[in-house]
């Protein structure tokens, strides 16, 4: 279990580690595009802001909470219980843990990488944002479809 600060209540040190992690993503690729020669978009468009939000929210909450994707999660978190359709809830073990059980804190990490995949690989990266997209639209229609069924009933 990481140390907690008695100060503060929280594991400081795990979090540090983990900001540490992301900011040496970053630099890792930020370091690729220029060994490259990869330049950032002058400016993102709506149809590209649309495709990383929808397909970050998505992708985040299939990392933290979809069953198929549990075992990544399981030596950094213990199973609680089902939340919702398709949907686990876990209690993290450490900071790490924490990370990968919540999706809002993944979304950070998802975006950055879709971020980076815009500059390194931009074709490839619309395609898994669209592809994402799809799939979280499809939830939506799937939950509406169940809300209607039940409300016909």
């Amino acid at each position: 279990m990481t140390e907690v600060s008695e100060e503060y209540g929280r594991p400081l040190g795990g979090y540090v580690g983990i900001m540490a992690a992301y900011g040496g993503a970053v630099a890792v690729a930020a370091a690729l595009a220029v060994l490259s020669g990869k330049r950032p978009p002058e400016r993102l468009g709506p149809l590209d802001l649309t495709l990383m939000a929808v397909s970050t929210h998505r992708l985040s909450r299939t990392l933290s909470k979809d069953p198929v994707t549990s075992p990544l999660r399981a030596p950094f978190t213990r199973f609680k219980r089902v939340s919702g359709p398709a949907e686990f809830q876990e209690e993290p073990r450490d900071t790490v843990g924490e990370l990968v059980a919540c999706p809002f804190c993944l979304s950070q990490w998802v975006a950055t990488g879709y971020a980076a995949g815009l500059v390194l690989a931009p074709r490839l990266t619309r395609l898994v944002g669209a592809t994402m997209t799809a799939v979280a639209v499809s939830d939506w229609l799937q939950l509406a479809y169940v809300k209607l069924m039940k409300e016909a009933q």
